[in-house]
């Protein structure tokens, strides 16, 4: 990788008595795993290399060859477009070479769903991808990270989570990139599958999976268009925010409806303008659970919507949703392609 003041790629290799172990490779990228608190801010801040913090983590070379790459010491919510990019480059050439069996990547939790699902979207291979981190950071009695951390390497040294796509470890749950979110601000158990119910567990030191990942979209780009906003909707909303971010020159828009996917009539007309425009608008749901549906036939119903030429986004997230938009604008500009990626039965 590319060295730069704000990406820094070292590998470790870690060698077990010479014997020929597989190799999983483990991307530290930063997040509260690798933080502690500053005496002085009383805060937390990255504070801890990725040789620092497997160091805190037993046994975890005794059944993998280890190898260490350290992509940066990033709070996630500085992750940017560029380096979401870099991220994924840095996978694929990791991944490509035979010796490896799978990657593990350490993350921030507030934007690990958003990454792990471009890197699903992104990444077409049979090895597994694992992202994980830590609720608390190594000041805080009950540090997870080290437990996180074993989880996910004996997730990415399965041989069952081969053809499953990227893959989130937390609390000994195996979730799908795809179906996962962040439930709770603090509790170690806030990532969940909220509709599927996690795809498998760690128990025992191994990998049990209760199902597999029957579809996945694949969109083979290598880049972003950074110019897609998400917009969540309450009752009473005018389009005047979605006026400013056509006219602001936005390239898409995430709605994120009321329940089914509808909107108030006023910011409906909003929709309408984008669409005139040439912006691609998507539409999903505010709510947790449940895809969106043209089941309303008034002005701003789900019916309505899709009369204008809204996008219908099933049952993503808006943050998922983006991200999906995102790299089906850096593929394509087409509409009916773009439509197609959003709501024609995945393969």
């Amino acid at each position: 990788m590319k060295v730069t003041e704000l990406n820094i790629s070292i590998t470790v290799n870690y060698f077990l008595g010479g014997f020929a172990l597989e190799k999983i490779v483990i991307i530290f990228t930063g997040g509260t795993i690798s933080m502690k608190n500053d005496p002085n801010l009383n805060a937390a801040i990255p504070s801890l290399s990725g040789n620092e913090i497997l160091k805190m983590v037993p046994n975890i070379k005794e059944n993998s060859q280890i190898e260490i790459i350290q992509f940066g010491n990033f709070p996630s919510p500085h992750l940017t477009p560029e380096l979401l990019v870099n991220l994924k480059l840095e996978v694929e050439n990791v991944i490509k070479k035979q010796q490896v069996k799978g990657v593990v990547i350490t993350h921030g939790t507030d934007t690990i769903e958003e990454t792990a699902y471009f890197l699903d979207l992104t990444i077409n291979s049979e090895k597994p991808i694992v992202l994980t981190g830590t609720m608390k950071n190594s000041s805080e009695i009950g540090y997870d990270g080290p437990s996180n951390l074993i989880a996910s390497v004996i997730t990415a040294s399965s041989e069952k989570a081969k053809n499953k796509g990227v893959l989130v470890v937390f609390n000994n749950e195996i979730h799908a990139a795809r179906d996962v979110t962040k439930t709770h601000t603090s509790s170690i158990d806030t990532f969940k599958s909220l509709e599927t119910g996690p795809i498998g567990v760690v128990d025992n030191n191994r990998a049990y999976f209760y199902r597999n990942i029957e579809t996945r979209d694949y969109i083979p780009v290598d880049h972003l268009e950074p110019r897609v906003s998400l917009l969540k909707v309450a009752f009473g909303m005018d389009d005047k925010i979605i006026r400013f971010l056509v006219n602001s020159g936005e390239k898409g828009i995430i709605i994120e409806g009321t329940g089914r996917g509808n909107v108030p009539p006023k910011l409906a007309e909003g929709i309408e303008y984008a669409i005139s425009k040439g912006v691609i608008v998507v539409l999903v749901s505010r709510c947790p659970m449940g895809r969106v549906d043209a089941s309303y036939g008034y002005k701003g119903g789900g019916k309505h919507l899709k009369s204008l030429g809204v996008i219908f986004g099933d049952n993503l997230s808006g943050q998922k949703a983006r991200i999906k938009l995102m790299a089906a604008l850096a593929y394509s500009n087409n509409y009916n392609e773009i439509k197609k990626m959003f709501e024609e039965e995945r393969t």
